[in-house]
């Protein structure tokens, strides 16, 4: 390629402004870090909106569903709070509490039947028996080898982690990509530029 062919492709590559494509990279930049925060504080309220509706008994899973589509679908909505955080971030403490009691209260409910079966079998077995003898050690035993233990409540009632993307197609995300794009292109205007201006000279 000759200095003349260089020339004209200076000559059209200089009505480019370096600064033009800057500027929108620049602008671009900025509507992407006002669109992250903005993601951020989106799921910080709607985090909040599942601790509320934990705490009153309302609609937990409804909250919870609205949460995990928008994280799922923006970045820069992680829910971890920190290094130090515990895992999974949400964790339902009302929601533990109640299927505990729930729990609990259908053990006592089923061992109070047992012992009104243990009463009945023992008196069957002993009817000669009245209070101590052997009928008393006869109601333990049974009710030791029938009763009913309250459940475990499963980590999964109450504990849930949901991922952010890398990257969304969203306001945050296209924004982004258009500002690196500038760049890049800011970038090769000053390098492709500098090069024609000296090889020209």
């Amino acid at each position: 390629m000759d200095k003349r062919h260089v020339h004209h492709l200076w000559t059209t590559l200089r009505r480019v402004r370096a600064w033009h494509l800057l500027v929108i990279c620049v602008l671009a930049s900025a509507i992407s870090i006002f669109a992250l925060r903005s993601n951020n504080l989106t799921m910080v309220q709607l985090r909040d909106d599942v601790y509320q509706a934990d705490k009153d008994n309302g609609d937990v899973s409804g909250t919870l569903k609205k949460l995990q589509a928008y994280v799922y679908a923006h970045m820069n909505t992680n829910l971890s709070t920190g290094t130090g955080s515990v895992y999974p971030p949400i964790q339902l403490k009302y929601t533990y509490e109640r299927l505990q009691q729930a729990a609990q209260a259908a053990a006592t409910d089923a061992n109070s039947k047992v012992y009104t079966d243990a009463q009945h079998y023992c008196e069957q077995l002993y009817p000669d028996s009245f209070s101590g003898g052997p009928r008393v050690p006869c109601i333990e035993n049974y009710v030791s080898t029938h009763g009913i233990k309250a459940q475990t409540v499963p980590d999964g009632a109450y504990k849930f982690a949901f991922t952010s993307p890398t990257w969304s197609p969203d306001l945050a995300g296209w924004s982004l990509v258009i500002a690196c794009v500038f760049f890049i292109l800011f970038l090769a205007r000053v390098v492709v530029g500098w090069l024609i201006k000296r090889y020209t000279s």
